[in-house]
């Protein structure tokens, strides 16, 4: 059975409490203020009970319009809505300001109910009931029913009642499953257990004893005990009522407008990217940068409107705009919004959020707009292929694909699924867990680092490559290490690089000496071969084979890449044929001694302690040999 909250709308004093009361049996004016002034003044919520056992949930909001801030508060999250008329007097300001709330939050669903049919006679009830249907005919209620009741005779109620069964049957209700998120609207403290705050759970579940995130301040708290409709209960499903008592937050820490929510799950925005549509009853039209009164949620927040494509806004048009807010607000997409004049303070439009955590928009870019059309009106996969080009992450996981894209996980697993099967996003896996980028994306990455190893080439054709970490840190310098890693390992398994160990080149890369640098090599290995132990100075090499010193240092450093000469210290080189003999001349040594001094080394290498101490301690790096006080044994 659907969880629904049901909402009232209306003009101040046409009886709204009085009629949830009639409904209901609770009388929803709390504060001693609105006893004595007759009016509501905050929110009031009752449970209502209809026949077939389901319970639904009354927001009953404040009619004047110094309370319309309020009346926002409690109509989001509503999935129905009564919009009360009194019969004595009509359609009134206020109604039409709470119809204009009422769709621009996007409910589309209600009944409206004609109060006070028992101070009227038929002919003039007959009368207003006329004023209604033609006032409703171009609203989203155009089609609502119209019920005349009395919560003083209680004439009507049992129809109204019945109505409401009928369409909550109807209701699709909140997703119960997925991230938790409850607006708050009003919060207090209890004696003896500390913080409450109440609202209503847009989605997810609450149980007592989970640890859930405060925003925006993003102070994490834990549920100690839980009320639904004042009952208390184990845990809260979407939809319902909710009033949660905290541990760790003081009443002083929280106000209506913060969000509890699934820890990691939302994130504060200073801008959100939107739709906004300018009343058509708008008295004004909007300017850019016009400041106004934002309301999302349970949350107030000032700021101003930037238009993308447009200096000016009329009534009835509706644009891309990016809101900047002065103070951080929670969003999530397609939320619905309000949005109210700074001064005077009058409800203008609204729309729904398209992007909750956008950078800074350039107005008037096509690319922007076209960019905010699929964030509005595009499939699954072109919205998760946008949020995956567009991304200042290299790659996405799921979880963080799910929530930059405002869609349930497991939609956006079957979306990553179709698009990995056409080859239009690659998967890399990190540590255990799969992320994802796309195959465009991949390329323009694979064609830059491309280019910088084609120009490296050129400049050094000898060099095995270029160093991993050298590279890693040029062009992937924003990104982690194991994310960088993973990308060249993919970049790697496309056939668009290769990797030779810690050097990375083109696949078709090879180091090829020429005909002049091949006599430099054989000459260098020459007199390196003729003392093996007594290896020649650098300096003296770059005489003797006549080349520049730059090519000469590529023709050196080609030999070390090859492994043909082997450094063992700063100054000091061998050939790969030396380090392999004189392991053979150690082995024999060690065969029928325990120990070996310096001085004995240097005679067994018929060589001079110049060379044979780095050679000893190159043995000792690649633990061949262990130095133990002065002398050396054989590595275990």
């Amino acid at each position: 059975m659907q969880r629904i909250i049901i909402g009232t709308a209306g003009h101040i004093d046409h009886g709204k409490t009085t009629l949830v009361k009639a409904l209901t049996g609770v009388d929803t004016d709390r504060l001693k203020e609105e006893k004595q002034r007759g009016i509501s003044i905050e929110l009031g919520f009752a449970p209502l009970d209809f026949p077939n056992g389901q319970r639904a949930g009354i927001v009953d909001v404040p009619g004047h319009e110094r309370f319309i801030r309020q009346m926002l508060a409690g109509a989001s999250g509503v999935d129905l809505i009564i919009l009360v008329i009194a019969a004595d007097e009509g359609v009134m300001p206020q109604t039409r300001e709470h119809l204009d709330i009422i769709e621009l939050l996007g409910i589309e669903r209600g009944v409206v109910a004609i109060t006070k049919k028992d101070l009227v006679d038929e002919d003039w009830l007959m009368l207003v009931e006329e004023e209604v249907r033609e006032y409703l005919d171009k609203t989203v209620l155009k089609e609502a029913p119209i019920i005349p009741v009395s919560s003083v005779t209680g004439e009507g109620i049992p129809e109204l009642l019945k109505t409401l069964e009928e369409m909550a049957k109807d209701v699709s209700g909140k997703p119960v499953v997925g991230k938790v998120r409850l607006p708050v609207d009003r919060v207090f403290t209890m004696t003896g257990f500390g913080t409450v705050v109440t609202g209503t759970l847009w989605s997810g579940e609450i149980r007592v004893g989970d640890t859930l995130e405060i925003l925006p301040s993003l102070k994490q708290v834990r549920v100690r005990n839980l009320q639904v409709h004042g009952q208390k209960v184990e845990k809260a499903l979407a939809g319902q009522r909710v009033a949660a008592n905290l541990q760790g937050i003081e009443v002083e820490e929280m106000r209506r407008g913060y969000v509890l929510a699934t820890p990691g799950f939302l994130r504060p925005s200073y801008r959100v990217d939107t739709v906004f549509r300018l009343l058509s009853s708008s008295p004004w039209k909007v300017k850019n940068w016009t400041r106004i009164r934002f309301h999302l949620g349970t949350d107030e927040a000032l700021g101003r409107i930037v238009l993308l494509d447009r200096d000016e806004l009329f009534p009835g048009q509706e644009t891309y705009a990016q809101i900047v807010l002065e103070k951080p607000i929670v969003a999530y997409q397609q939320d619905r919004f309000v949005v109210r004049f700074y001064s005077p303070v009058t409800t203008i439009g609204g729309g729904k959020v398209i992007d909750p955590h956008p950078p800074k928009q350039k107005r008037f870019r096509e690319d922007v707009l076209a960019q905010l059309a699929v964030k509005e009106e595009g499939s699954i996969l072109e919205v998760i292929t946008q949020e995956l080009e567009s991304s200042p992450d290299a790659v996405l996981d799921v979880a963080d694909l799910a929530r930059e894209v405002g869609e349930d996980e497991q939609e956006v697993r079957r979306g990553l699924a179709t698009l990995l099967e056409e080859a239009r996003v690659e998967k890399v896996e990190i540590e255990g867990r799969e992320f994802y980028l796309t195959r465009n994306r991949l390329e323009q990455m694979a064609q830059q680092t491309r280019q910088v190893l084609a120009d490296f080439h050129l400049r050094h054709p000898l060099r095995r490559g270029y160093p991993r970490e050298e590279l890693r840190t040029r062009l992937f310098k924003n990104y982690q290490a194991k994310v960088a890693g993973a990308l060249m390992q993919l970049m790697e398994r496309r056939g668009f690089i290769k990797t030779e160990a810690n050097y990375v080149a083109l696949p078709e890369h090879y180091p090829t000496p020429t005909v002049d640098q091949q006599k430099a090599v054989d000459l260098i290995l020459q007199e390196f071969g003729k003392q093996p132990f007594s290896p020649p100075e650098v300096k003296e090499l770059t005489a003797l084979v006549r080349l520049e010193q730059e090519e000469f240092n590529e023709v050196f450093g080609y030999l070390l890449e090859q492994g043909k000469l082997v450094k063992a210290s700063d100054n000091t080189y061998f050939s790969a044929e030396a380090i392999e003999q004189g392991k053979k001349i150690l082995e024999e040594y060690f065969q029928t001694n325990r120990e070996l001094g310096l001085a004995t080394a240097r005679d067994l290498f018929n060589s001079s302690r110049k060379y044979t101490l780095p050679l000893m301690e190159y043995y000792d790096r690649i633990r061949f040999t262990k130095r133990v006080g002065d002398v050396r044994v054989r590595f275990k």
